[in-house]
């Protein structure tokens, strides 16, 4: 049972990350899809009746992220799903891997109302993003940053025609040690491209709470090899980051770099993490998670849209146990591998 800590029942989240799709088209290194089972593109969207269920019941709804471990793009409803939320006055984007951002997709999430769009380029050159952003069967495909960068360059013209500053166009580095060292080339190829901003993040989970044996040890074994924030070479680790920053500042483009160390211990009674006092994940399933961040919706569902309603499961035992464990010294076992709560995202 739970204290009766006014905090651990906030109000109804302003703030929601809706997985429109499990499915995807890649099979990316560091990415939970290449390590499960495959979802269909059929099984793995999330119906329009579904999504307006959800979203509509949430009458302070102010920002909505429409992406979960699948690719965005593969949902037949993804522009529908904006120009509703746009509507309404919310904010709405997501991440995409931009394979299939075509020209005339690109004209048509802009029309919609498209608040940003973040797309995943892991290297500069062919050979590095190829190495790390495999295809469907596993294997590389030659050609594809080329193409994702025609993609970019499309939805840029596409965002100037229609004489809008949005969607806010950001390109997302997963800094892993095979890509590291193109992360200045990655800033001036943004720069060249014209994008806002270039974000750049850690591996969001080292999976240490798992059993080493268990169903996520290749995830936990990529972790350990490919983390910048391990091993004894930080020195180059924040060498390469303080040149992207330097070609950021000399480009004039945006750059957010993540931090290599743990944050400094936070203050009796804050939040280890503000996720599940603020926002909610909820998966092409129905399945309804503290965040995003856990990759695996049997390592920490609170409750599920088939059985009970988001604001119910909000308020309920569970949802208020695990953020009383995150106002304490022991998180849930999720949380303690978590980039975003060790301040290192």
């Amino acid at each position: 049972m739970t204290s009766g800590d006014p905090r651990l029942l906030p109000q109804l989240p302003r703030e929601l990350q809706v997985e429109v799709t499990g499915a995807c088209n890649l099979r990316c290194r560091m990415c939970l899809v290449r390590y499960a089972p495959a979802a269909g593109k059929r099984e793995g969207a999330l119906s329009f009746e579904q999504y307006l269920e959800l979203v509509d019941g949430l009458p302070d709804l102010r920002k909505l992220t429409l992406q979960g471990l699948g690719e965005p793009l593969l949902s037949p409803h993804i522009v529908e799903m904006v120009r509703h939320a746009a509507a309404r006055g919310v904010s709405v984007g997501f991440n995409s891997n931009g394979t299939l951002l075509g020209r005339r997709r690109a004209e048509e999430l802009v029309a919609a109302g498209l608040g940003w769009l973040h797309v995943s380029l892991d290297g500069a050159s062919a050979a590095t993003y190829e190495d790390v952003r495999h295809g469907a069967d596993f294997a590389p495909r030659p050609g594809q940053l080329e193409r994702v960068v025609g993609n970019l360059r499309g939805l840029v013209e596409a965002r100037s025609q229609a004489g809008s500053d949005a969607p806010r166009i950001q390109l997302v580095f997963v800094a892993m040690r095979r890509n590291i060292g193109e992360l200045p080339a990655l800033v001036e190829l943004g720069a060249d491209i014209g994008v806002d901003e270039v974000w750049v993040q850690n591996l969001s989970h080292d999976f240490s709470d798992t059993d080493p044996a268990g169903t996520y040890a290749e995830m936990r074994r990529y972790a350990a090899e490919e983390a910048i924030f391990a091993g004894a070479d930080e020195q180059r680790m924040r060498d390469l980051l303080e040149r992207a920053r330097e070609r950021a500042s000399a480009l004039g483009v945006g750059l957010r770099l993540p931090r290599l160390e743990r944050r400094a211990p936070r203050r009796a009674g804050e939040p280890g993490c503000d996720w599940p006092f603020e926002s909610a994940y909820v998966t092409h399933r129905g399945e309804v998670q503290p965040c995003c961040m856990v990759m695996g919706s049997d390592r920490a569902t609170l409750g599920d849209l088939r059985e009970r309603p988001l604001a119910e499961i909000w308020r309920s035992e569970e949802y208020q146990g695990f953020r009383a464990r995150l106002l304490g010294s022991d998180p849930p076992a999720v949380c303690r591998g978590c980039s975003l709560y060790n301040g290192r995202f």
